[in-house]
């Protein structure tokens, strides 16, 4: 590859948004470069081998919500992309007892019930509210937010589609759809269920990747963005990615690559290039310059526009709202090699929930307690934690007889408090372990034997995790789901759409519409807002 060479697009970072965006503009026709500050692609949806024999999915663990549209016109199985549904999950108590989520109707009812009558009768209700609104929102995903204040034929059109979509709801549906996007996902659980250890199991999903409490206003949607997925046409269904999470982006850099795309590796971006207003290409670290009119980010919105452009080329107002977007980390992966199946005596023999999401939290009391100490700059004494073992299912993750454990941990600050001052980004070796020993803590209320199953294990803060993966603060969803940074909103009033104020300079990574998850649709929908622009119509999903 020579220096200075040319480009139709330049796609800066290689996460799978990146690469999506990438694979369809590469179909459309497109030159396209791809440029990757690591020397491996996928951004958070990656597979490494950090211990001889053990693959871990660093970052990003389950699959759902990836758009069943991106999968098809990118035709990612036929690059080996193969997604396992997991069914179920448990939350384990500290008396020895647990409750089990299961996927079947029937023995979801009768658990409920062995724990309160009153909850496996609401929770058809339950279930019903939810499903609405992930019918109501799922159109959404892969079509524009309008701009309201435009009166541009396109802006026009989405507007009318959403009012259309609200208006049949029917008023009482619609009030109560604007109530469930504005609420807690603690007050929404209190509503349907009385037993703690129900509610605390389903509180889970509201709060994961958010710096928020299951008692702030907001977290309801949260629960949503997670609902609102599928697997094979099950929704809300999630699932393991055999090889791992790398397995989606390699597939789709695999599309891309089969259509003529060029991944640069190891190819960190310095600035983005710009002249009279608009860009020309970027400068990588390295000093090498690519030039291209047109110029996706995969970076989330801070990244792209406080580091990587010149304040001087962006309007004030501009850069203030972006500086106002709310990134804040709140979470921590522990990945494990295990020798053996740790021990779970609580559980029957061979119970088909241990393949699934498990979990220790008690009550939302405990989940709102451990916010507290996420909020005083405290690692959580008391944490949530969502740990799989996906090698049960998916036996490419570790050596025979050997297993793989991923942990999620809720809440994990990014700046550590020392006394009365904040000190930005400390974590030690010694706060590491203390995040470590709080988690293996929690995990062994429901397997004691864990730590003498560890045969290595990696630990990760949420500035570690900003380091390798460039998330800002480790933010799982490049900015929180939260009402005022949703829909039009995200990330910029006026600049919903993927541009930017630098013309050609677009954001395709989930500090755009519509948010966070390996889903692929911001990639998409960017890909397809660049071509709009040069009046050429994108092949599959949109056409």
């Amino acid at each position: 590859m020579s220096l200075n060479a040319t480009y139709d697009v330049i796609v800066a970072g290689a996460g799978h948004n990146g690469l999506t965006a990438a694979a369809y503009l590469a179909r459309a026709g497109r030159k396209v470069l791809v440029v990757e500050k690591n020397d491996w692609i996928g951004g958070a949806a990656v597979s490494r081998s950090l211990h001889p024999g053990w693959t871990y999915s660093n970052c990003s663990y389950v699959c759902s919500l990836l758009r069943r549209e991106i999968v098809r016109d990118l035709d990612l199985p036929k690059y080996g992309l193969q997604v396992i549904p997991y069914e179920g999950g448990a939350t384990f108590t500290r008396d020895g007892d647990y409750f089990a989520y299961y996927s079947d109707h029937h023995a979801l009812h009768r658990e409920m019930a062995r724990h309160s009558r009153r909850d496996a009768d609401a929770y058809q209700r339950y279930a019903q509210a939810v499903m609405r609104q992930c019918r109501f929102i799922r159109p959404f995903l892969l079509r524009d937010a309008p701009d309201p204040a435009s009166l541009r034929p396109r802006d026009l059109g989405e507007m009318a589609y959403l009012v259309k979509k609200a208006h049949g709801l029917g008023p009482r549906e619609l009030g109560e759809t604007l109530r469930f996007w504005t609420m807690s996902i603690g007050d929404f659980l209190d509503e349907h269920f009385e037993n703690d250890l129900i509610k605390a199991h389903l509180a889970g999903s509201g709060i994961i990747g958010t710096g928020l409490g299951v008692y702030s206003p907001g977290t309801a949607y949260v629960l949503l963005h997670h609902y609102m997925g599928d697997i094979d046409g099950g929704i809300g269904a999630w699932g393991f990615a055999r090889g791992g999470m790398g397995a989606i982006s390699a597939a789709i850099g695999a599309d891309f690559e089969a259509h003529g795309g060029t991944i640069l590796k190891g190819a960190g971006v310095e600035k983005f290039l710009t002249k009279d207003g608009r860009v020309t290409g970027v400068a990588l670290e390295d000093g090498k310059v690519f030039k291209a009119p047109v110029v996706a980010s995969n970076m989330d919105v801070k990244r792209t526009f406080l580091t990587h452009v010149d304040a001087g080329d962006l309007p004030p107002e501009f850069t203030r709202a972006v500086e106002r977007f709310k990134i804040r980390g709140s979470s921590a992966k522990l990945n494990i090699a295990l020798d053996r199946m740790p021990s779970f005596p609580a559980a029957p023999a061979h119970a088909s929930f241990l393949r699934g999401d498990l979990h220790v939290s008690q009550s939302l009391s405990e989940l709102e307690r451990a916010y507290d100490d996420w909020k005083a700059g405290r690692v959580s004494a008391k944490p949530y934690i969502d740990m799989l073992i996906p090698s049960q299912i998916d036996p490419t993750m570790a050596p025979t007889g050997a297993h793989m454990m991923t942990v999620f941990v809720q809440y994990a600050p990014y700046d550590l408090a020392q006394g009365s001052t904040r000190s930005g980004v400390n974590w030690d070796d010694a706060a590491r372990r203390q995040l470590a020993d709080c988690v293996l803590d929690q995990m062994s209320v429901a397997c004691p034997d864990i730590r003498e199953r560890i045969v290595h294990m990696e630990v990760r803060c949420p500035a570690e995790i900003e380091r390798e993966v460039g998330l800002t603060e480790g933010n799982i969803f490049q900015g929180e789901l939260t009402f005022d940074q949703l829909f039009f909103n995200r990330p910029v009033p006026g600049w919903s759409q993927y541009d930017s104020p630098i013309k050609g300079l677009y954001l395709c990574g989930s500090s755009a519409h519509p948010g966070g998850g390996v889903m692929g649709a911001p990639g998409a929908n960017a890909a397809r807002a660049i071509l709009r622009a040069d009046g050429v119509r994108m092949k599959g999903y949109a056409a």
